[in-house]
């Protein structure tokens, strides 16, 4: 007997993957925690049965929601990771020497045991010594920080259940709050393609616009996300991605996948039909 995975992407699609087996299931306090292996995509974690990576594609989401910001300021010092209990996005921050102390924010203390349990791939740099790893509500956590990191990243779930509060008013303007004057704030954008998803990504970059004099928005191709086209929101209080000098990040000489200085300049080049949703953004 075969066993699929399905994930609703409208009432009338959906994405299935054959599953070999299933690794864990738990129903945690806040959500519920699955991994599945499959041949295809290797081991993947789904939350509340929604797709949040796998082994074979998570380097395209961890590496542009990290390398776009640190090629664009190669200063930043502090970060604040929240959401992120797959521990994709700290190994990536992980590999510049010079961060010196990450923050990251987890609601859900049991995805970072799962994930260091069966996802060492992505879960293999969270005890680093520059990593400070709290459970709490990141609306709460970064409510009481002010001007103490240089980058702020928000590697969170769909903006409904425990990640409905990353997504509000509130929230973006604590951001600016905690951020130093040259701080990036970088966000997971949702898709622009589906009606509900691009629904989503147009109240929170018109909720970021209201605060950030920088709002950009870039783009890359992940294959298990809603549609495969999934957005990234940029956005700071003094520096603009597209005039930063990105060339000094080649120097670092840091292998990536999927990330480079070229791709960096062309993700920003977005199709007509997301202008229109962002310019239209209520």
């Amino acid at each position: 007997m075969d066993l699929w995975f399905s994930e609703p992407h409208t009432p009338d699609v959906k994405m299935s993957i054959r599953v070999d087996r299933q690794l864990h299931s738990e129903q945690s306090e806040f959500q519920r925690i699955d991994v599945f292996e499959c041949r295809e995509f290797g081991r993947f974690l789904t939350l509340d049965g929604l797709m949040m990576l796998t082994e074979k594609d998570e380097f395209i989401y961890h590496e542009m929601i990290t390398h776009v910001a640190m090629a664009s300021n190669p200063e930043i010092k502090n970060v604040l990771v929240i959401g992120a209990g797959d521990g994709g996005t700290v190994r990536e921050l992980a590999r510049y020497d010079t961060i010196e102390h990450i923050d990251m924010v987890e609601i859900d203390e049991r995805v970072v045991e799962v994930s260091k349990e069966f996802l060492q791939q992505t879960a293999c740099s969270l005890d680093d010594p520059r990593v400070n790893i709290v459970y709490d509500d990141g609306l709460r956590f970064v409510r009481r920080k002010e001007n103490c990191y240089d980058l702020i990243i928000v590697d969170s779930t769909d903006p409904f259940g425990p990640g409905e509060g990353l997504f509000t008013s509130e929230f973006y303007g604590n951001c600016f709050n905690a951020l130093t004057e040259k701080g990036i704030l970088v966000n997971q954008h949702e898709s622009p393609y589906y009606a509900d998803d691009a629904k989503a990504m147009q109240r929170a970059h018109k909720r970021i616009n209201e605060f950030f004099d920088v709002c950009r928005v870039y783009q890359a191709h992940i294959p298990t996300y809603p549609s495969g086209h999934w957005l990234f929101g940029f956005a700071s209080k003094a520096i603009d991605p597209l005039t930063a000098d990105i060339e000094k990040w080649n120097s670092l000489g840091l292998k990536t996948r999927y990330y480079n200085t070229e791709l960096h300049k062309g993700c920003f080049a977005i199709p007509n039909y997301v202008k229109d949703l962002l310019n239209n953004a209520d």
